[in-house]
């Protein structure tokens, strides 16, 4: 057997643990009878459950009007209709340990985003899985929030570009510091294997804030049904889930909605109280295999009751030191996909919208007490194509109509001109 060399080692290290499902050619060239062969395979074996993945988002845009505001990559500079930009450049880590009956032990997750605008975290947890009977796991750290389908569909493999407006709005990054209980059974004989329930309870503020500014913490728990085959040709998955939290209210002023207008309730109780922020969810996705490939429906719905600033009904990522608004909420979630030809080409076409405030709507806002633009429905329509070039490269070429409704508020008696396209292109290893 020929011996490796020093000065091949660390090349052929970084071989086998970066693909470790087709390494045993070279541990057959490595010398195990002298002391740096079997340091070497030492090594392989304390590392050979390491993954490396990632992926990079460059994309060209286009919107209707020089410094336009979308929430597709974040509004456009003043004097700029067309940019190109890296939307994404995702690295991952995932470490993760079996016992001796090939079980899963621990799972550890570093993930951060570069692009032109800075580096950051996007996740960074670990995980513990008990085995005795394999029905539960647990997860601390910075990851996704267990809440809705579109949500935790990564970046990645999303068909759209971008999350819908409300994602954005109401969990703005995704992801929260945490702690999660996972009930999912990994026997296959399991009365409930095809269920999985997660309960989480989080700081509340996500990535938008550096620290935690209040001792309240978000409670969310979803009940999902995994993947299962109605027939040879349908599949079907659904969920339902809840967020119960909200934030410190330092000011004494509480806006509430009541006969379609603010009215103020002044009341010192406010002052250090907890203003509300209970979300609702139901989701549901049924694939239909086809010669081409596969048709998928997707719907999902969001409602509830979101605290936030006069100025927007953003999650607030600091302490807020002004009037709460409180909000009643709704919006949804449609998606349509179809492979043509083959599965390497598919069409998909969909239609979200979010509704900060169901009491009120139309005219009435811009005459109403208090009611700002921060209270218009928007509703988007967006239809593309994505060629799926190989396994690690993509096309999507992507179109959305993006509609506010009509109000009595100067710039929104009428349609904002603010439709964007989109061209991406996707390469992930």
């Amino acid at each position: 057997m020929k011996i490796i060399s020093c000065k091949v080692l660390p090349v052929l290290a970084f071989l086998l643990m970066s693909f470790t499902g087709k390494t045993q050619f070279l541990m057959d060239m490595i010398d195990t009878t002298k002391e740096m062969g079997k340091g070497f395979l030492g090594l392989y074996k304390k590392f050979d459950h390491i993954r490396i993945s990632g992926y990079i988002q460059p994309e060209f845009q286009v919107i209707q009007t020089r410094g336009g505001k979308t929430f597709d990559g974040g509004d456009f500079p003043a004097d700029v209709n067309n940019r190109f930009m890296l939307r994404r450049g995702r690295l991952r880590f995932d470490y993760a340990r079996f016992n001796d009956k090939n079980q899963p032990q621990l799972q550890f997750v570093f993930q951060f985003d570069g692009s032109e605008r800075g580096v950051f975290i996007r996740d960074f947890w670990g995980r513990f899985y008990e085995n005795k009977f394999q029905d539960f796991s647990g997860t601390v750290g910075m990851f996704a929030r267990p809440f809705g389908y579109e949500l935790n569909l990564s970046s990645s493999d999303r068909e759209s570009p971008e999350r819908g407006r409300m994602s954005q709005i109401l969990m703005k990054t995704e992801r929260d510091l945490g702690a999660m209980i996972t009930f999912e059974p990994r026997k296959k004989n399991h009365p409930l294997k095809n269920f999985r329930w997660d309960v989480g309870v989080f700081n509340g503020q996500g990535l938008t804030a550096t620290t935690d500014y209040d001792s309240y913490k978000d409670i969310i728990s979803r009940i999902a049904l995994k993947p299962v085959h109605i027939s040879k040709q349908l599949t079907l998955s659904a969920a339902i889930g809840t967020l119960q939290g909200g934030w410190l209210q330092k000011d004494s002023t509480r806006y509430k909605m009541v006969n379609g207008a603010f009215l103020a309730d002044k009341s010192g109780a406010n002052v250090n109280s907890k203003a509300p922020r209970k979300y609702y969810e139901a989701d549901a996705q049924l694939k239909i295999k086809t010669k081409a490939g596969a048709t998928e429906l997707r719907a999902e719905y969001w409602w509830g009751i979101q605290s936030a600033a006069a100025s927007t009904s953003e999650s607030p990522g600091n302490l807020l030191k002004e009037p709460i608004y409180v909000r009643p909420f709704n919006g949804a979630y449609f998606y349509f996909l179809t492979n043509i030809v083959n599965p390497h080409h598919q069409l998909g076409v969909k239609f979200d919208w979010y509704d900060p405030n169901t009491k009120i709507s139309g005219t009435d806002i811009g005459k109403r007490n208090n009611v700002t633009a921060t209270d218009i429905k928007y509703s988007t329509l967006g239809f593309g194509y994505t060629n799926y070039i190989s396994e690690n490269l993509k096309l999507v070429l992507w179109y959305e109509i993006v509609t506010n409704e009509k109000t009595s508020l100067a710039g929104y008696t009428g349609d904002v001109k603010d439709n964007v396209f989109t061209c991406r292109v996707q390469f992930r290893f």
